[in-house]
């Protein structure tokens, strides 16, 4: 015969049972109530308050500026503002192209900021003004001739500059740092024609269009050169396809042209001379 269990031997267990879900439930409204507690304590109290703020990324500005563009300020209160309003704040300055703001642990606020790269300078006036990836000519000058990047020399061409900007920017940086200076020797039948002097000597005429696919080239180029036992630094043209000139080739050719010049002048002059001659006898 099966045994019966006794409805009486089982209230006990039930009783316990029931006597720990109401513990459970008590202790968790008790946790619950007291993060609440703390919550509220630590929104009141100084603790919620900013107490760093750290800057990334300010190279054309520094922190200070960036600091006072995001309207914080120590001791203010870490959860008062919102990070897209700071963000968009900073990135007002037409020399930003990103910015992250973001909270850190309880009392840091992160602004990491991404500037436009400057890959050269213009000159006006005797000053030097950056001039970024993105075509914007930056307002501080530099009083000193600046050796990080080139220089651009008779760039009136806005379109043109902008056009060789963006050409700069995708360079490879080794390749960027051996460029000296830019001159535009624009011309009606090559609108885009320019020439680069380079730190090690080396002259290249080249299209903006095609600069930075050719000129990526430039350290081989430059290593098939002095490979040759008498090699001798020169013209580089990468304008159309790419050939190489001595120094001493192109100039012996323009002082040819220059004396050609010159001789014609004064047989000119010798002829006319003579045709007056000629006339006054008569």
């Amino acid at each position: 015969m099966e045994k019966v269990i006794d409805i009486t031997e089982r209230v006990p267990a039930m009783k316990q049972r029931r006597k720990r879900r109401t513990n459970f439930k008590f202790i968790a409204l008790i946790t619950i109530f007291l993060l609440i507690i703390l919550v509220l304590l630590y929104f009141q109290l100084p603790y919620s308050n900013i107490k760093k703020i750290d800057i990334e990324g300010a190279e054309l500005r520094d922190e200070a500026y960036y600091l006072q563009q995001s309207g914080l300020q120590v001791e203010d209160s870490l959860w008062g503002f919102k990070t897209s309003d700071v963000e968009q704040l900073i990135a007002e300055n037409e020399w930003v192209k990103s910015v992250d703001v973001k909270r850190k642990f309880l009392n840091d606020v992160s602004i990491t900021i991404d500037e436009w790269k400057k890959v050269a300078y213009i000159s006006k006036d005797g000053d030097f003004y950056p001039m970024l990836e993105n075509g914007v000519v930056f307002s501080e000058t530099n009083e000193v001739v600046p050796i990080d990047a080139p220089i651009f020399l008779k760039f009136d061409d806005e379109s043109l500059r902008k056009k060789l900007l963006k050409q700069l920017a995708e360079l490879k940086p080794e390749v960027l740092s051996l460029i000296s200076q830019i001159n535009a020797n624009v011309t009606e039948a090559d609108p885009y024609a320019i020439t680069l002097f380079m730190n090690d000597g080396y002259e290249v005429r080249a299209d903006a269009n095609t600069l930075a696919e050719k000129l990526n080239y430039y350290p081989s180029i430059i290593a098939q050169i002095e490979q040759q036992e008498a090699f001798e630094k020169g013209i580089i043209d990468i304008e159309v396809g790419s050939y190489y000139r001595p120094f001493s080739d192109e100039y012996s050719l323009l002082d040819m042209s220059e004396t050609e010049t010159e001789e014609g002048g004064q047989a000119e002059q010798a002829n006319d001379e003579q045709q007056e001659q000629q006339t006054g006898e008569e």
